[in-house]
């Protein structure tokens, strides 16, 4: 006699395990704990066999059935269901393990350790959160170029082809470090390129003219935020780091009666301690602040818990605020400031500013330069930039810019 779903419902436990037949091999086991599995009885073989559907009522009557139909069919071709089940299973294992997400985080695992803090929290978010949710399921070598371009579509989808961009560079990195390791064929990153969304890229806004800039520094003295934005804002032109490093300053890393500023290698983008001369004017701000944030870790450190450094958009805001918009000026855009000023203006040597920039630079034979390199030198750098631009600050006040050779004498 067929099983029914209320049979199944109302089967409850007793002493001993025991079974409700259905039809075809299929019964249900009711265990003496309460538990009700479906089971199919088969030979393949000749030997006698089990097979394990699943468990009721997860798995109701309709669905077991249909599994035993799935079943018989295979034997019917002469494959046994249970062998069947388990290379199933060893499958999703392995396509499992070789899913474009988890390849993709073995590659950073290995790889993050050349990148900064900033740039592997930047690639893991693009990881997880724009290539995981449309082919991080899926084998890396399974992944289709169609596949991937809809992943970026929808990146491009809210406008953010800065990231699409970015998204596709890394993806690409990911295949090539698949195809190393034999596990996929193909860089399809590189495939796509042509059929994405190609906006024109706009360097970080900058001020780059010297009575422009004075105005900009004088504009400083009506900010009317906290002392220690304040202070951020005033010492982002002045070292020209990036706003991440600035905004990130600990004091175990300052050396005030030294003069230096020594940043580890974890925070910086080309993963090499980096030496940052503090100028005359620097030191002072530093100072004015250790009263209020010297015990802490940061020197600007985020008012909703000094365990964290300030926001990312404290010093943007600021510069908003004063009336300078994106178009005009960015935290970032200091660093290319400094550069044309220092050079064009100045005359200091490329080299010397390019180091003090912690950009890749080498010297004749190829090295990269020891972070000492021209360290006197880049002290006396950044001492004149410091004055240079309390000049052009003074004169904007004085509403009386003036034009002239403010190069110093044996700078280049």
């Amino acid at each position: 006699m067929a099983l029914t779903d209320p049979k199944a419902k109302k089967a409850a436990p007793k002493e001993r395990d025991y079974k409700i037949s259905d039809e075809k091999g299929l019964y249900l086991l009711v265990t003496k704990k309460g538990g009700k599995y479906w089971r199919m009885k088969y030979r393949f073989a000749g030997k006698e066999k089990t097979l394990a559907i699943g468990v009721y009522p997860e798995v109701t009557l309709k669905e077991a059935r249909e599994k035993r139909d799935e079943a018989r069919k295979m034997l019917a071709d002469n494959l046994d269901p249970s062998a069947m089940k388990k290379q199933a299973k060893r499958q999703l294992v392995e396509e499992d393990a070789l899913a474009f997400e988890r390849i993709a985080l073995q590659w950073y695992e290995i790889t993050k350790s050349k990148w900064s803090d900033t740039h592997a929290n930047r690639v893991h978010k693009i990881i997880k959160n724009e290539l995981g949710p449309s082919i991080g399921h899926i084998t890396i070598g399974k992944v289709t170029a169609p596949q991937l371009l809809e992943a970026i579509r929808k990146i491009e989808a809210r406008e953010a082809y800065e990231t699409a961009a970015k998204t596709r560079r890394v993806a690409g990195q990911i295949f090539r470090y698949g195809i190393a390791s034999g596990l996929c064929q193909y860089d399809l990153a590189a495939s796509i390129t042509d059929a994405m969304q190609h906006v024109e890229t706009t360097h970080m806004a900058a001020i780059t003219e010297p009575k422009e800039l004075g105005r900009l520094l004088a504009s400083f003295e009506f900010f009317n935020g906290t002392p220690t934005v304040g202070a951020a804002l005033r010492l982002s032109p002045m070292l020209f780091q990036r706003p991440g490093e600035i905004r990130h300053m600990e004091w175990a890393e300052l050396d005030l009666d030294a003069a230096r500023w020594e940043i580890p290698s974890h925070k910086m983008k080309m993963r090499q301690e980096h030496i940052v001369p503090l100028p005359t004017q620097a030191i002072e701000i530093l100072k004015e602040l250790v009263p209020l944030t010297g015990r802490g870790k940061y020197v600007f450190p985020n008012p909703r818990g000094a365990s964290r450094p300030m926001s990312e958009n404290a010093v943007r805001i600021a510069l908003r605020n004063l009336g300078y918009d994106k178009d005009t000026i960015t935290p970032h855009g200091f660093r290319a400031t400094a550069r044309t000023l220092l050079d064009e203006v100045l005359g200091f040597r490329i080299d010397w500013i390019e180091q003090q920039l912690a950009h890749a630079v080498k010297d004749a034979t190829g090295r990269a330069y020891n972070r000492t390199k021209y360290l006197e030198g880049r002290q006396q750098m950044m001492q004149r930039w410091a004055d240079y631009l309390d000049e052009l600050k003074a004169q904007a006040e004085a509403k009386n810019v003036v034009t002239g050779d403010f190069r110093k004498d044996g700078a280049g």
